[in-house]
């Protein structure tokens, strides 16, 4: 107890001398004496009573923090009649009070067990502090918050309504208000959240819903409306969301933001860390707001002279370090940042100051003396890291070059030793030991292995006939031919010369003429099967013929290619292995050279290994063979394919493939009669071809071990 007291003692002692004149009106004077401070329980709301020597001369200022709960009034002028300076309450929500006097004035802290909003009331020599029941657990009703207390005794008119998109994706609704002395009442209920500005009015322009799901915020609708003496609006966001709220002179800002939760930092809010802190002052100075910040929190905020001016401020549960950006906005101020203590000034004032630093640095650099360090590199080239080092580009403000080492910086390398040598400024030394840190290292190897298949499926079928017929008689002496009448006789054969030949008139009858010549064939050339069947008389001097032939070839065939590589992570490796075929070309001038094309099996690669160790990669795989031979020399067959796949580590996969597939059904007939039914088929010859070809490319990546192997 005893520490916690002097804990308190010091927080309002710090904070007391913070508070200037401007927390009253001009019309704050001495306020007498505290005599007593006691606490109640009125119409279910606690309530506690100051008692003072004499009346106060205006409602006090103040300001609420949530954690340590507690509320702080100032009271300018005034002193402590009290035996001592911590009053035990212990009734509902408040536990003890503080009264601290402090330079001219007294402050008196209200320890809270939760945080919660309240209002103050004067009663004739004592001030009356009514405290807002802290909503229970679990409780589905609404909890009105009192942002702040109405100072209007006229209604005034809202001036503008306006929706804003924050650069966390939050909605903000900013709402212009004719002065800071409106107030404004907050609740949220169920899935909405609703605003009432008390003693306003609001313009039939304003009187409107507005959708702003475009904007992609938690925000989906803003209706607005009049309700006798004040305005009300309701904001209807979605999903998980939360909200805060604050003040600055006449603009008042909801801000409704998805809800994050962070567990590891257990903070609330888009960026912002601090405690959440309440704020309520009238035309403070800002020079003692920012003290006020610093008593709130352990950082040590020195103030620039410069920094002058008042500022009406009202926050409700804002993170003290969104506070301080609040305000420095507001006023146009900056903030540079060492170990605990902040440094607070215009932002001109901060810039010229960044400013003049640096160029003290630079001319600094430019004076300090020289030193040179030799680097041993294992795995680096130390030519190239030179380069790295020395070379010049592209910097991002203006195209002005830019490079590693100073302006009176080198470096050298001994590619015997693979030594680098640097001469440099301590600090640039420093910097280049750690580079070389991260650059000379050992670079992960990959294997890549892909697998070229070439599959073929072929299959053939045909069936023919040759029908031949021959008479010999004429040849053996005999008389050739048919008698017609008339001593007429006619003669056939399977040509001009065999007709003459079988009539008589001379010449050699051929006996393997054919009348159809239809026989089983193939385009593969393969040799047929057949069966033929003569016909002939007793003298053997007259025949027909007939030769059934039938074939079916059935085929299967497969090429596998593998090449294989192994190269750095992200450095492209190539392997190809063909044949170069000559070909003649014309120069310009006329004369013929030789060049030659190439007929390969190529494998390109580059690989990345990821961070979760798969692996990127960009293929080029090349499949040519030699096709047919021209006139201007010979064809390339190719298979090509560029792409880039991811794959896990040791993974499989096809990367892609051609399908071809080939059917043929010929069949040749002699006209009319192989169209006879069933002794058509003497006179006609049928052949089914089917040829399938299939091409597959599988890549498999494999990462080898850090650790090589021990010689």
């Amino acid at each position: 107890m005893k520490r916690d007291n002097f804990n308190m003692m010091n927080f309002a002692r710090s904070v007391a001398f913070a508070t200037a004149a401007t927390l009253v009106s001009s019309l704050a004077f001495a306020q007498g004496a505290i005599k007593s401070v006691t606490g109640s329980l009125q119409g279910g709301s606690e309530v506690l009573r100051i008692d003072f020597t004499q009346p106060l001369a205006a409602l006090p200022t103040g300001f609420a923090t949530q954690s340590p709960a507690r509320i702080a009034l100032d009271f300018p002028g005034a002193t402590s009649a009290l035996d001592k300076p911590v009053v035990d309450i212990n009734q509902g929500n408040l536990k003890t009070v503080n009264v601290v006097q402090a330079q001219g004035r007294s402050r008196v802290v209200l320890n809270l067990k939760q945080p919660t909003a309240y209002r103050t009331e004067l009663q004739g020599d004592a001030l009356l502090v009514v405290l807002e029941p802290v909503a229970s657990t679990g409780s589905a009703s609404a909890q009105t918050t009192v942002f702040s207390e109405s100072g209007n005794s006229d209604v005034l008119p809202i001036k503008d309504i306006d929706f804003r998109r924050g650069p966390d994706g939050s909605g903000r609704i900013v709402v212009a208000l004719a002065n800071n002395q409106v107030g404004v009442d907050l609740r949220q209920q169920a899935r909405t959240l609703t605003v009432d500005f008390l003693r306003s009015s609001l313009a039939e322009g304003l009187r409107r819903k507005l959708d702003v799901t475009d904007f992609g915020t938690p925000v989906q609708r803003i209706t607005t409306t009049e309700d006798g003496d004040r305005v009300h609006m309701v904001i209807e966001p979605i999903g998980e969301w939360e909200h805060s709220a604050y003040q600055s002179d006449n603009q008042f800002v909801v801000e409704v933001r998805q809800k994050k939760v962070d567990l590891s930092k257990l903070t609330q809010g888009p960026g912002y860390s601090g405690e959440k802190l309440s704020l309520n002052f009238q035309n403070i100075e800002v020079r003692s707001l920012l003290q006020v910040i610093a008593d709130f929190t352990n950082f040590n905020i020195v103030t620039s002279d410069t920094v002058t001016g008042a500022l009406t401020l009202r926050l409700k549960d804002v993170p003290w370090d969104q506070a301080l950006q609040i305000i420095m906005d507001a006023k146009g101020l900056g903030m540079r940042k060492t170990g605990t203590v902040l440094w607070i000034a215009p932002k001109d004032e901060i810039d010229a100051r960044t400013k003049k630093d640096f160029e003290a640095a630079l001319e600094i650099q430019k004076l300090e003396p020289l030193r040179t360090q030799a680097f041993q590199l294992n795995y680096a080239k130390a030519t190239a890291m030179v380069d790295q080092l020395t070379s010049t580009g592209s910097g991002s403000s203006g195209g002005n070059t830019v490079r590693f080492l100073s302006e009176r910086g080198s470096a050298i390398a001994e590619p015997r030793t693979n030594q680098l040598f640097v001469t440099d400024t301590a600090a640039k030394i420093e910097e280049v030991r750690k580079l070389l840190l991260s650059l000379d290292v050992a670079v992960r190897q990959v294997l890549i292995e892909a697998r070229i298949v070439e599959a073929r499926d072929t299959f053939g079928r045909s069936l023919g006939v040759r029908l031949g017929g021959t008479d010999l008689r004429a040849n053996n002496g005999g008389t050739g031919g048919y008698a017609l009448g008339n001593n007429n006789r006619v003669a056939f054969g399977t040509s001009y010369s065999n007709a003459v030949a079988s009539s008589g008139a001379g010449g050699t009858t051929d006996a393997t003429g054919n009348f159809v010549n239809l026989p089983a064939s193939l385009s593969g050339g393969d040799a047929v099967g057949s069966f033929a069947l003569s016909i002939f008389n007793a003298a053997a001097n007259r025949f027909l013929t007939l030769e059934l032939s039938a074939l079916e070839a059935d085929g299967k065939g497969k090429i596998v290619s593998s090449p294989r590589i192994i190269t750095a992570d992200q450095t492209k490796a190539l392997i190809e292995q063909g044949t170069e075929y000559p070909y003649s070309v014309t120069a310009p001038n006329g004369a013929t050279t030789i060049a030659f094309k190439k007929a390969v099996l190529k494998l390109e690669v580059t690989p990345q290994i990821t961070p979760e160790g798969d692996i990127i990669l960009d293929l080029d795989i090349n499949k040519d063979s030699r096709g047919e031979t021209t006139t201007q020399g010979v064809a390339i067959d190719t298979k090509h394919i560029v792409t880039q796949i991811l794959v896990e580590n040791g993974g499989t996969v096809v990367i892609g493939g051609i399908f071809e597939m080939e059917e043929t059904n010929q069949e040749n007939k002699i006209p009319f009669l192989g169209d006879v039914p069933v002794m058509g088929n003497l006179f006609k010859s049928r052949t089914k071809e089917s040829t399938k070809r299939e091409m597959l490319v599988f890549i498999t990546p494999k990462v080898i071990s850090d650790r090589g192997p021990v010689r």
